[in-house]
């Protein structure tokens, strides 16, 4: 199946997968549209891929996805919800694999502790298919920003750990199903 040819239509920040390396995506390139999932893009550049975040969107004449916690409201009682946080989370992509992490294996732990102060930290103890992957640093910030936009979170820390390895029995059988690991 072809991908979608997209100009882009300004200079645009990207990120080289799977090295990590942050690039510029000039005006006039033609690139290819790989995967367009949880409000980022993976581009096929030239052979190479990269992932374009979703506040840059429009610069491959996209609008943004709304994600699940866009038009939440914050409960009374100041508790997070918890369902909506992991429905939050699961619109974080592994810019190669068209699953969410959630699904993948990847999120270890998701702790929320109400804070005196007010307001709730969310601690998420998570990892990478592979420990070099120089797309953890993205990862953990996408975990770390769509938990933050979860109503009534005010803090979040995002633990990157590699002890248990990930392998592929982590998976839910979505995952599987959909990689095609299931049979």
């Amino acid at each position: 199946m072809p991908f979608e040819s997209v100009i882009v239509e300004r200079d645009c920040p990207a990120v080289l997968i799977p090295e990590g390396v942050s690039i510029t995506l000039n005006a006039g390139t033609e690139v290819y549209v790989t995967q367009a999932l949880g409000g980022s893009v993976t581009l096929n550049v030239n052979g190479s891929l990269a992932r374009v975040a979703g506040q840059d969107l429009d610069a491959l004449g996209m609008e943004p996805v709304a994600l699940p916690a866009h038009d939440a409201v914050a409960p009374a009682d100041g508790k997070v919800d918890e369902e909506l946080l992991w429905n939050q989370l699961r619109t974080c992509y592994d810019p190669e694999i068209p699953v969410n992490i959630v699904e993948l294996g990847l999120i270890y732990a998701c702790d929320i502790e109400p804070l005196a102060e007010g307001g709730n930290r969310v601690s998420i103890r998570m990892t990478l298919t592979a420990p070099g992957c120089g797309m953890g640093p993205f990862l953990v910030e996408d975990v770390r920003q769509k938990a933050l936009e979860v109503p009534g979170v005010t803090a979040c820390d995002v633990d990157l750990v590699f002890d248990p390895p990930w392998n592929q029995s982590m998976m839910s059988d979505v995952a599987r199903l959909e990689t095609g690991l299931m049979y």
